[in-house]
């Protein structure tokens, strides 16, 4: 019996000292800031894109216009170090631009959808009266894109990381930029030794 509990007692020990895992969550709100780490995070997402979207909604080309313009958003360039995910970010222009009601959207990624529909429409299987068929589609007035940059400095126990994201409205008539803006977050850390 002695032999068993002290055998019990070691594999318990070795087991407190072995690999650790994330294993008891909660639910948080997505809105609260998150600094657990040095790496782009939600909270710069958010912060960055809806001070873009405000930007954005207040310029000329989507105030002065007599209906809302048509508006395809593409891609957001990662001149980072991380790995970032860019359309997470454009995804969420979208959404952020959509509920103001001041624009509408050409769905690029939808693009491959629709072709295929089309085909399906025109296999016969479809009732005419309800096909949509091609050459209806509605031509964007402007692009959305832009880019995000990063700027890290390390100095003994002193870290900033800077980002930047910069957003362009080009007009697809002349390719010229209508708006474009920016915003910058930059946050500072500490080093300190982690205890085991």
């Amino acid at each position: 019996m002695y032999k068993l509990v002290v055998a019990l007692l070691a594999v318990v020990s070795l087991a407190s000292c072995g690999p650790k895992a994330f294993t008891k969550g909660d639910y948080d709100n997505p809105e609260n800031e998150n600094l657990l780490n040095d790496q782009f995070s939600e909270t710069d997402m958010q912060k960055m894109v809806k001070a873009l979207v405000t930007s954005l909604v207040a310029s000329k080309p989507i105030q002065k216009a007599d209906k809302p313009p048509i508006v395809m958003v593409t891609k957001l360039e990662n001149k980072t170090n991380e790995h970032i995910d860019t359309q997470s970010i454009m995804d969420m222009v979208k959404v952020e631009l959509g509920r103001t009601g001041s624009v509408a959207f050409v769905d690029k990624e939808a693009r491959g959808d629709v072709s295929a529909e089309y085909e399906y429409q025109d296999s016969g299987m479809m009732d005419n009266t309800t096909k949509k068929g091609k050459g209806k589609q509605i031509g964007a007035d402007y692009i959305i894109n832009g880019r995000l940059d990063t700027i890290v400095q390390e100095v003994g126990k002193d870290k900033t990381v800077y980002y930047k994201i910069t957003l362009y409205l080009t007009n697809l008539s002349t390719n010229i930029s209508m708006w474009q803006d920016q915003q910058q977050i930059r946050k500072v850390y500490k080093k300190r030794s982690i205890s085991m």
